[in-house]
């Protein structure tokens, strides 16, 4: 069986999730990956929590009200993101606080067909 890490359709220019903890905080960072996880709580002020997961890990997404009307459709109906932004880490716990985001759910067409 063929190597599904080197078969992966990798999105340009994305870090790994488990390479999030070597930027210092603010450092912009790309990263991708599939949702699973959308929260939009009543006490967070219009405030948007994603969680992406790619091949090495997850990474916790902070989307704030006017960046998520400008990006709506992409985050609502996207099932593959890219997220631009910067690295934020507290109580270590590490959060990309969302600057630009693309919806890139194509990809997943090009994804290697597993026999099951």
């Amino acid at each position: 069986m063929e190597n599904t890490l080197l078969t992966w359709p990798k999105p340009p220019s994305a870090c790994p999730a488990s390479f999030l903890n070597y930027p210092p905080p603010g450092t912009i960072v790309c990263v991708a990956g599939l949702v699973i996880l959308r929260q939009r709580p009543g006490t967070a002020k219009g405030v948007i929590f994603l969680t992406l997961e790619d091949e090495t890990g997850t990474v916790n997404i902070v989307i704030w009200r006017t960046l998520y009307e400008k990006f709506r459709r992409a985050i609502i109906s996207g099932r593959l993101l890219r997220v631009k932004g910067r690295v934020q880490s507290e109580n270590s716990v590490i959060h990309v606080i969302a600057e630009y985001v693309e919806d890139i759910s194509y990809m997943l067409d090009e994804l290697p067909k597993l026999n099951m």
